[in-house]
């Protein structure tokens, strides 16, 4: 099973200052930290933010391809969490052929279906896996994972929409 999600936009983990995307659940509460790389946060701000460049960027060559090769990305699915990796599938119909499922980065999946306007699903287990993950596996002092782990539950039980003003590079 799957449920759709939004992006809610990229914060900063205060931690490790790398960035977040945040994704939620549309017409629920559960939400999402994906972390990802620079480049791909600056990939997803870009078009949070209708940011356009004067060459095509990556995601946008990759729309341009999907677009002449007469597909339609019909949706995004993060179908997999597994050793502290996020797994994604885009899924492309053909003209007139069969669909087509292809392996990707959540980062790049979800700029992709930003930029075609196409749905992003997560796996009802994706976001089980993720509550029950252990993000600070490898901060050995217990005091210390404990403390930064109420750290992260409170930053995010108190996202709201003016946490997501223009992502800065």
């Amino acid at each position: 099973m799957v449920v759709e999600a939004k992006v809610s936009g990229i914060i900063i983990d205060p931690i490790s200052n790398s960035p977040v995307l945040i994704l939620k659940e549309i017409g629920g509460t559960r939400i999402l930290p994906i972390w990802i790389g620079v480049m791909e946060a600056a990939a997803i701000a870009a078009e949070l933010e209708n940011i356009k460049f004067p060459r095509p960027m990556t995601h946008d060559l990759i729309k341009n391809i999907i677009e002449k090769m007469q597909c339609i990305l019909t949706k995004v699915v993060i179908t997999d969490l597994r050793d502290n990796t996020y797994y994604a599938n885009i899924y492309l119909e053909p003209k007139d052929g069969e669909e087509v499922v292809i392996d990707s980065r959540p980062s790049d999946a979800v700029a992709i279906a930003l930029r075609t306007g196409s749905p992003i699903f997560v796996a009802e287990e994706v976001l089980e896996k993720s509550r029950a993950m252990e993000l600070f596996s490898s901060i050995e002092d217990e005091e210390e994972r404990e403390k930064i782990r109420k750290k992260w539950e409170e930053i995010l039980a108190s996202l709201s929409p003016e946490d997501f003003g223009k992502y800065k590079m």
